[in-house]
């Protein structure tokens, strides 16, 4: 059949009228290139900076005898002289750290500094100076530029298979995580790129293979639901650690819980929120027992900024307030005081 003029025949689109899905294969085919195009330039810029890490910790057979425990994660390096970014749960309490470089080089590494509240740990890679010029150091980006659907790789050592790479995009953005020392981790990345065992220290990159978070945890029964510290964290837990070897924090000394407040109570002070933190002990000679806190206390607000919960007590106590005198209000039964403390450091255990 064929048709006067611009002359074409039935038969030219019978294939694609056979088979309509091969037309939009067709037609996605040069996104789809242009999106493995991206996966693979990231996969080939980052990966030389990738690093597998290998764990000895102490621990325990069945019958209670002390035996070595395996274990490991990934890694990356982000200076030239053998600096490596992981996650404090990886190489916390290790007796013995190896790490693996991209070419199949093999080093012992030992410990800069580990920081369990933000599961973030800088470990250096011990291997003669003059092989240090063949490391490739990451580059770094900026998580506060992200922005949802933005396309995220993670490369990593999941089950040991060196230099795996997944990709998704970026799902959410300022979500809060519980690291395992129990404080809540800000600004946490929330993608869909596949995380399993082994991908923990790994880097989230960005299209142009630029470090945007560290790899470290995902949601028992959520399907592709994955997390990593912001690299602007990172940034700032790696300085202080490489400056100091820990990262500084301060404490006043009590065991807490939230709590609702009366709604009476809320009204009669015209407080901002509707919950507290209540004082269920004070340690003896702690900054909250000089200051005269009792058990029984709610805490509502420290330096004029309210607190809601015990989580919101944690986001205050940093290291500016060591040995600085803030201003705690609480509520003692119904009354509402203000209280002088001194916070102290907290030596992590």
């Amino acid at each position: 059949m064929t048709q006067q003029g611009d002359v074409f025949s039935l038969s030219d689109y019978s294939g694609a009228m056979a088979n309509p899905s091969d037309v939009s294969t067709l037609r996605d085919a040069p996104l789809l290139d242009a999106y493995s195009q991206a996966v693979v330039g990231a996969a080939e810029a980052i990966s030389p900076s990738v690093v597998k890490i290998d764990v000895a910790q102490p621990g325990r057979s069945r019958s209670g005898e002390p035996r070595e425990r395996q274990g490991g994660g990934s890694g990356f390096v982000f200076t030239p002289d053998g600096l490596v970014l992981t996650n404090s749960h990886v190489v916390h309490g290790s007796t013995r750290i190896n790490v693996s470089l991209s070419d199949g080089q093999r080093f012992p590494a030992h410990i800069i500094g580990d920081d369990p509240a933000t599961d973030l740990a800088v470990i250096r890679i011990g291997m003669p100076s003059n092989d240090a010029p063949h490391l490739v150091a990451a580059p770094l980006g900026d998580s506060q530029r992200l922005r949802v659907g933005q396309l995220a790789i993670a490369i990593g050592n999941p089950y040991g298979f060196q230099y795996t790479v997944t990709a998704g995009v970026v799902s959410a953005l300022g979500r809060s995580l519980r690291s395992y020392s129990g404080r809540l981790i800000e600004d946490v990345i929330q993608t869909d790129a596949s995380l399993n065992p082994g991908n923990s220290g790994g880097p989230l990159v960005t299209a142009d293979g630029r470090v945007i978070g560290v790899n470290t945890a995902t949601i028992m029964g959520a399907q592709g639901l994955c997390f990593a510290i912001g690299i602007n964290t990172a940034k700032f837990v790696a300085g202080r650690l490489l400056r100091d070897g820990r990262i500084r924090r301060s404490y006043i000394g009590v065991e807490a819980q939230t709590v609702p407040l009366l709604r009476r109570v809320v009204r009669f002070y015209d407080l901002p929120r509707e919950s507290g933190v209540i004082v269920a002990s004070v340690t003896n000679g702690s900054p909250a027992q000089k200051a005269g806190l009792r058990e029984g206390d709610v805490i509502i607000a420290m330096d004029g900024k309210p607190i809601a919960g015990v989580d919101d007590l944690h986001r205050l106590l940093t290291d500016a307030r060591v040995g600085a005198s803030s201003a705690l209000t609480v509520l003692r039964h119904t009354e509402k005081l203000e209280l002088k403390v001194v916070p102290e450091e907290v030596r992590e255990q």
